[in-house]
Parts: C-alpha cells; structure tokens; sequence
C-alpha cells in the first residue's frame, strides 16, 4: 500500500505541474479531466502525508530512546512513540477507506424521481413531504435544484416527479436513497384514528452527459400533446407537452411541465439520457451481482428501504437497521446522520470483500 501511496504522490505532482500549463487550461476536456484527478487524489495524499509525519515522530522518539536518557526525557520520548504509533495506526485506517475504489458516478449530479404507489392520495401526499424533504437537504448544502417534470394530485400531493439536483458529490450523498419508502400515519381524512400504511418509489439517477449516452434520433419516437394536471388556469391551451420512447429499450418521457415545446423536449431529454444510463448501468450490474449484492441495498426501485412512522416519531433504515427517533428534523432535510451511517456501512463492506478477494 505504501508503494501505491508513494506513485500517487508522484503522480499528483505530475498534475500539479500540467495544471499549469497554459496549453492545457486552453484544451478544456483535457483540463477537466486532470482537475477530476486532481480532486479524487489530494485527499489520499493529505492523509498519506500526515502518516509520513507521524512515522517520522515514530522513528524519531525510537532514536531517542536507543539513547541514555534523564527518567523525565525518557518518559516523555515514550509517550511520543505510543502517540505516533496511535496515529500510524489511525491514518492507515483511514487510508484503507480512502483507497476502497470509487464509484465512478460519485462526483456527478444527480435526478431524482418520485413516485406515488400503494395508497393512493395519501401516498402522493407523502410523495409531496418526500420532494420538500430532498429541497430542504440540498438547500442546506447549497446544491441547485431544477424541477424537470411535475404531475401534481388536486389535494396538493404529487402523483410523480422528475428534479435535477446539481452539486459536487450528489450523487455519493444521495444514491442510497433509491428504494421504497414506507409511511404510516394516519390520515387526515380518518376519522377512527386508523394508521394507514403508503409507499412511495424513489430513483436516484446520476446525471449522463451526452458523451456518455450516445442516442440515435431514428432510436427515438416523439409525440406531443396537450398538457393534462390539476385543472386551472395552467392548463395548456396547445400541443407543447412532450412525451419521448426510446425503441431500442422501451423507456418512456413525458414532460409536460413548460409553456414551450422546445424547454419540454429539452427537459426530457435529460431525463431520457439518465434513465437510458441507469439501464445501462443495471446490465453492468447484473453481470457483476455478486458485487453488488456486498454493498448496500442493490439501489432496486423495489426494494423496501426505509419506514417513517409519525405517531412514534420515527424513521427506521431497514439496510443498516438504524432507527432515529427525529422524524420531523428528518423530514426536513436533516438527513445527514443516516446518509453518513449508510456510507459507513458501504465502506465496510466493500472492506470486508477486498480482504476476502
């Protein structure tokens, strides 16, 4: 490992130094691709850095203490090499986290979509308390959200949802959060004070760049049509909504949610590229499922992944069978002790199989 660690600090240097160059700046797909790099590997050589220091303390108090020395001197030299020891130890831990490989979607943005399912109203409602959930957490981490594709319920709640959340890193935050949410409450409208159960899907789908998902216009059937929704005065009076298969795989877009055909076609074309890399993605998967059964959930629409139960105030994740009892903070958008835990339990995993392997 200390040889690998040895490369990589070359090797940022390397990058340093042709991050300089005025011929690379110009050349921008080079420059981003360096500058990636750059990020990924900085936080390695910080920690391998910090190892190297305390190593150099290790040695340094064991010098020391080869020596004649005064019982005070002695004392405190060996409290040094204990102290350096420790932070051998630490950092080298620490490394082994660092170097577990990255997933290569971790740095992208991402687009959620949200899904009403088993509960009817009550389920879009929850769907509703899901999306202002997301926008209060990526508020908090001055992510950028952008509505893509909204087909609301007349009781407020949301039938289904398309929304891109822009930022460094969304994707490592949030793709833990593909699954099936489950809610028990009970409704308003119950008037014998019965809890009732709902379910609402979420995708967690990182953002494909159109270098990255090559679509094929003739692949591609485009058909428009009148906005539907609530009723009211943003009906659509023409033909400006959207609705994009592609062939080859079946996925369906509809996008209604602009005045002008174009902005819809545009929208939905993000989402199509997303889902078509998702698909893409899932076959991959598919023949690596061992793997992926190691890590954390296997990020199945399908899957049951976590349980919000408001008369006991509390949100269960069934993977990592952690409970919070803080369900209105959670709800909004302090989601961060659970995010963090499930990325803990990844790492382990993924520990855990590299020894294994």
């Amino acid at each position: 490992m200390i040889e690998q660690l040895a490369a990589a600090e070359a090797r940022l240097g390397q990058i340093n130094e042709r991050l300089m160059d005025p011929a690379v700046v110009e050349d921008q797909a080079q420059y981003k691709a360096l500058m990636r790099e750059f990020k990924s590997l900085s936080p390695i050589i910080e920690k391998y850095r910090e190892y190297k220091a305390a190593q150099a303390c290790v040695d340094e108090a064991k010098e020391l203490l080869s020596t004649p020395l005064d019982p005070d001197f002695k004392e405190l030299a060996e409290e040094e090499l204990r102290q350096g020891k420790a932070d051998c130890e630490r950092c080298l831990e620490e490394l082994k986290i660092l170097l577990i490989p990255k997933d290569p979607d971790d740095d992208k943005s991402v687009i959620v979509e949200i899904r009403g399912g088993a509960g009817g109203d009550e389920a879009a409602l929850f769907a509703a308390t899901l999306y202002r959930m997301y926008s209060m957490y990526a508020e908090s981490r001055r992510y950028k959200i952008e509505v893509l594709s909204l087909n609301e319920t007349e009781l407020g709640g949301i039938k289904e949802i398309s929304f891109l959340i822009e930022g460094d890193g969304v994707y490592s935050r949030l793709k833990f959060e593909s699954g099936v949410h489950r809610v028990q409450r009970v409704p308003d409208t119950e008037s014998q004070g019965r809890i009732h159960t709902s379910t609402v899907t979420v995708a967690v789908l990182p953002e494909a760049e159109e270098v990255e998902v090559d679509i094929n216009p003739a692949d591609l059937q485009i058909d428009t049509f009148r906005s539907g929704g609530a009723g009211g005065q943003h009906v659509n009076k023409t033909e400006s909504a959207i609705r994009i298969t592609h062939l080859p795989t079946g996925i369906v877009v509809e996008c209604q949610d602009e005045r002008s055909q174009h902005k819809n076609k545009e929208k939905a074309m993000k989402i199509l590229r997303s889902r078509i890399y998702e698909h893409m993605q899932a076959e991959k998967d598919a023949a690596r499922a061992d793997e992926r059964r190691l890590q954390v959930g296997t990020g199945d629409r399908s899957e049951r992944i976590r349980t919000y139960n408001y008369p006991q105030g509390r949100v269960s994740d069934h993977r990592i069978g952690l409970t919070l009892y803080k369900l209105e903070s959670f709800l909004n958008g302090d989601l961060d002790e659970m995010i963090d835990a499930l990325i803990t339990a990844d790492q382990t995993e993924k520990l855990k199989a590299g020894q294994a392997g």
